[in-house]
């Protein structure tokens, strides 16, 4: 895991995880997808950055994904998700793969 991005893994399962719920038509589908990334990249966070930030990543990772939901209703649903992946991207990198 040390090579891989936590903030590209991370932004990789808010986007993954709509495009599979999206393109298979199976909502559960994309919420595996969700949940396999967000486990891996806060196994990341826990490595890189400690339990406590894992804790609020892993918080604001859920928050992301809920979030796209009501601003989905505003701007469209891909851009509101490439509003949350990227958001989540920039957290993580600030948080955790900057240090190292």
């Amino acid at each position: 895991m040390a090579g891989i991005p936590t903030a590209a893994v991370a932004a990789t399962g808010l986007v993954g995880g709509y495009a599979v719920a999206r393109w298979t038509k199976k909502r559960p589908l994309g919420g595996v997808a969700l949940a396999a990334a967000g486990a891996v990249a806060a196994k990341g966070w826990q490595e890189k950055a400690g339990g406590k930030a894992a804790a609020a990543l892993g918080g604001a990772y859920v928050a992301a994904f809920a979030g796209s939901h009501p601003l989905a209703k505003k701007i469209g649903a891909w851009p509101s998700v490439f509003t949350v992946a990227g958001g989540m991207a920039l957290a993580s990198w600030a948080v955790a793969d900057r240090r190292g």
